[in-house]
């Protein structure tokens, strides 16, 4: 195995706390490595140029880049061993910007922090396998997990590209908090005038399946073919059948604490939690039992 490992100064970025020239050298003397080099900008096309003619000259299999955040020059780095046909998971990214250099300002010791993550990256790119790509077919359905005013909406943009989307919701409605406040801030708008007519479009909209009193029990697969396992709780009526009559309510003998009112008033224990529920569906509570004195 032969590793490259080349320290880059970003300017005065890390340059200004770490002795990037000290870094390189010590890296020099770690196992399989057979090049080490510091440069002011890696990500340079200067800079890239070094690391390609070294993977030519020194057949390097492997590639550690001391520099920013992977986030910013992976893909900068990957492209640069492709085009020297080299796998482009055989590189290591260390970050000693963000990690390093930009939260100390001991010299030394900042020096002496760089030396270990480089020893560490070092070490971790001898034990990379090169990776292949693979395209699998993808199952063209969203779930959007919880039903207040970001998952409506977020089941309403998915639904209106075109794709089958599951909206779950743990409790008998959607709407979640926003339904039982009055006014949104900072507009002071009307709450409901903003919410509603959203719960009655993600109801009717034929791609959005609703699954109200619903909780996600397992997750299982992976990107683009998940399985989820959702558990759907008992309403105890017949939910085909129940045509919010309210006649149930007037015959149900029990009382409880309403969770909607924020348990400051009681309900029946059949209820619908607000007039404007969707669905307009009965539920029986399974709560404790109360009785007003």
């Amino acid at each position: 195995m032969k590793i490259g490992v080349y320290v880059c100064e970003c300017g005065i970025n890390i340059a200004a706390t770490v002795d990037v020239e000290k870094v390189a050298e010590t890296a020099k003397d770690l196992h399989n490595v057979t090049v080490s080099r510091y440069y002011k900008y890696m990500c340079s096309d200067p800079g890239q140029a070094l690391i390609k003619s070294d993977i030519e000259n020194h057949k390097l299999d492997r590639i550690v880049v001391a520099s920013c955040s992977p986030r910013m020059h992976e893909p900068t780095f990957r492209a640069v061993l492709e085009d020297k046909d080299m796998n482009p998971y055989c590189l290591e990214m260390v970050n000693i910007r963000e990690q390093n250099a930009w939260v100390h300002k001991d010299r030394e010791m900042g020096t002496e922090k760089a030396i270990s993550l480089v020893r560490s990256g070092v070490l971790k790119a001898s034990l990379i396998h090169p990776l292949q790509k693979k395209k699998v077919g993808v199952t063209p359905t969203a779930m959007v997990v919880g039903a207040g005013i970001a998952g409506i909406q977020a089941a309403l943009d998915i639904g209106n590209m075109g794709y089958q989307t599951y909206l779950v919701e743990k409790t008998p409605s959607i709407g979640g908090t926003m339904a039982q406040l009055d006014k949104t801030f900072p507009t002071l708008d009307c709450s409901a005038c903003i919410l509603t007519p959203k719960m009655v479009d993600v109801a009717r909209h034929p791609n959005v399946e609703l699954m109200t009193y619903s909780e996600v029990e397992n997750v299982d697969g992976f990107i683009g073919n998940f399985k989820v396992t959702i558990k759907k709780k008992p309403r105890y009526i017949d939910i085909d059948k129940c045509t919010a009559c309210d006649d149930c309510v007037e015959n149900c003998p029990v009382i409880e604490f309403d969770d909607y009112n924020a348990n400051m008033i009681t309900r029946k224990a059949i209820y619908i939690p607000f007039p404007q529920a969707v669905p307009q569906k009965y539920t029986i509570a399974k709560l404790e039992e109360y009785s007003p004195s």
